[in-house]
């Protein structure tokens, strides 16, 4: 007499987790953010030549010549390692201002959601409040008050960023706090925190990740956007905003290389990111 083995049953998660590794999207997206991280914490890896190092012999040197992949500046400094060192800055200051956006957007969210009534008409009313102030010009502002440091700007945009996770995180805590499994904590005599953290929060993740994904990408941008303008780096410094700044005027002499390259790198680590977000988004609304 044989018994069958019964397939376990996979977790949300596992379940999750199964779908996005057979995302060629997720895939090709994870590609590109892990080479910009790898570009961000061992940048010598990849080049040998100092991004500073400058050589007015050698200004404007065009791509493939002399030795220089990618040509290099106005003052003969290698393009190609600027871009690799260039990716620093972003790739610490962007997932920092995130994480710290979702964390006080996640606790805001689940109060405004849970609690409901009073704390959720107050909380509501200040977020619509800071949603409807634009998010460059309110980082301009606080910078300019403050001293425009990593601290302040990873602060700064994770504050701007917190509502607006906020309001969806309430949305999805909205959609679960009268499901049975609430209910009976409730009934269990448990405390709204451990109600709020133990039982509903690991239930959203799924929005949560999305949101995570999707304000990276716009942390990015307001991070190079910060950059261009002079916010956060010092001149000659390679980050990829600051340097698209310092060699715009290269342009008018027909030398695209020095500006157009930090552009390319930029635009790849927020593409990288979409696709990921995007292949979240699709699992989670299957």
């Amino acid at each position: 007499m044989t018994s069958e083995t019964q397939p376990i049953a996979k977790t949300p998660s596992q379940e999750m987790r199964s779908q996005l590794l057979k995302s060629k999207t997720f895939l090709l997206g994870n590609l590109g953010v892990a080479f910009w991280a790898l570009c961000a914490i061992a940048p010598g890896l990849i080049v040998n030549r100092d991004p500073a190092e400058q050589n007015l012999i050698k200004k404007w040197t065009h791509p493939f010549t002399d030795g220089f992949v990618l040509g290099t500046d106005r003052s003969g400094r290698d393009v190609l390692s600027r871009a690799i060192y260039g990716a620093r800055e972003i790739m610490f200051i962007a997932p920092a201002a995130t994480i710290l956006g979702v964390v006080v957007g996640v606790m805001l969210g689940l109060m405004m959601g849970y609690l409901g009534r009073v704390v959720d008409d107050i909380l509501s009313r200040i977020i619509e409040a800071l949603i409807s102030l634009p998010v460059i010009l309110v980082a301009l502002l606080a910078l300019t008050v403050l001293d425009a440091g990593r601290a302040t700007i990873i602060g700064v945009i994770g504050f701007l960023f917190a509502p607006l996770i906020a309001r969806t995180v309430r949305a999805a805590v909205l959609a679960e706090r009268n499901l049975d499994y609430v209910r009976c904590a409730e009934l269990s005599g448990e405390n709204s925190l451990y109600v709020m953290f133990v039982e509903i929060l690991p239930n959203i993740f799924g929005p949560i990740i999305v949101e995570f994904t999707v304000r990276l990408g716009y942390a990015v941008f307001t991070m190079a956007g910060l950059s261009f303008i002079g916010f956060g780096t010092q001149p000659g410094s390679p980050d990829w905003g600051r340097t698209i700044f310092d060699e715009r005027t290269s342009l008018l002499s027909n030398v695209w290389w020095p500006s157009i390259i930090p552009a390319i790198a930029l635009a790849s680590l927020v593409v990288s990111i979409n696709l990921i977000a995007d292949a979240i988004q699709g699992v989670v609304d299957k």
